[in-house]
């Protein structure tokens, strides 16, 4: 009798990827020609769950955590991006080019890093699409707030006029310095908003450890958040064969900053407004991880990304 030949299932397309996943004290292998992960509860026995890389965009994984030799191969197999961070999400510890590790393999394509590579030569173009990296992050986050209803139960959202003055902040600006001066302005404003919102004072403050005020708390939530949306944009970043080193706004001396800029036009929509309500309404770091994942698979924010930087990389 003929031996069966076992084939393997083809992956998810990398924009249409459900599954995120942050883990900390488990050990991540490779078991039965599938990726587990074991936790203990408190003694020997240790219970295993299926990590379905297949259908994985990235994995996080924080304190107390391992991964294997065999797994690492297998996740790079199915070009699943992994990070090693700290405790509830950040920072990122060690990973390539300040973002995450990605899969190395070379069957990617090659015309958008090109097509990239051209503009990125060029200051001016560089200039340009600073400018469209910062109108779409408004636009974005104009829209998303609009559908936001625990926004919209409080009676918030963008200000036309604030939007307004942002955009023309934006197009009259001749340097790059000038579009970062005007993404500060615009940040703050928001950070502003919601803070009276939902009636608390805030100033922003990365890496806040402390969770004696809901500041605090607001505060490593977008500190986690964040790290989640790099992720996203590592993820469509890899997927195109676009080197992270090659940003136009941020980190021009760290590597990896590519993934900060792309990263930042989903922060403002979806990052920000959920680390806020999530605050307010004393919700855990797991419970907003999961809030926050679950709103951006609802928006496909993976689709979305994927969309946006061919339209970049194809525009002359």
């Amino acid at each position: 009798m003929k031996e069966k030949k076992q084939v393997n299932p083809r992956p998810v397309m990398l924009s249409k990827r459900a599954n995120v996943f942050y883990l900390e004290h488990v050990r991540v292998m490779q078991m039965d020609n599938r990726i587990v992960y074991a936790t203990q509860d408190g003694g020997e026995i240790e219970s295993y769950f299926n990590l379905p890389e297949r259908n994985t965009a990235f994995v996080l994984l924080g304190k107390g955590s391992s991964i294997t030799d065999a797994a690492m191969r297998r996740m790079a197999e199915s070009h699943v991006m992994v990070g090693f961070c700290g405790s509830g999400g950040s920072p990122l510890f060690g990973a390539l080019d300040m973002a995450f590790m990605p899969p190395q393999s070379e069957y990617r394509p090659t015309e958008y890093m090109q097509s990239w590579m051209v503009k990125w030569l060029d200051e001016n173009e560089r200039i340009k699409i600073g400018k469209q990296l910062l109108k779409e992050r408004a636009n974005y986050a104009e829209s998303q707030w609009r559908k936001n209803a625990a926004l919209q139960k409080v009676g918030i959202g963008i200000p036309n006029a604030l939007q307004e003055s942002f955009l023309k902040d934006v197009d009259g600006a001749e340097s790059t310095q000038q579009l970062l001066l005007a993404e500060a302005r615009w940040a703050k404003a928001l950070y502003g908003i919601l803070a009276k919102a939902f009636d608390f004072s805030f100033s922003r403050e990365e890496g806040k450890r402390s969770g004696a005020t809901r500041a605090d708390v607001c505060n490593a939530f977008l500190d986690h958040g964040n790290y989640i949306a790099y992720g996203y944009a590592s993820v469509a970043l890899c997927g195109l064969g676009i080197s992270f080193s090659l940003p136009v706004l941020h980190g021009k001396t760290r590597r990896g900053a590519l993934v900060f800029d792309f990263a930042d036009v989903v922060k403002d929509a979806l990052v920000m407004p959920t680390a806020f309500t999530c605050a307010a309404g004393k919700k855990t770091h797991k419970d907003f991880r999961e809030e926050l994942i679950e709103r951006c698979q609802e928006q496909e924010v993976l689709d979305y990304l994927f969309r946006f930087i061919i339209g970049l990389c194809e525009n002359s």
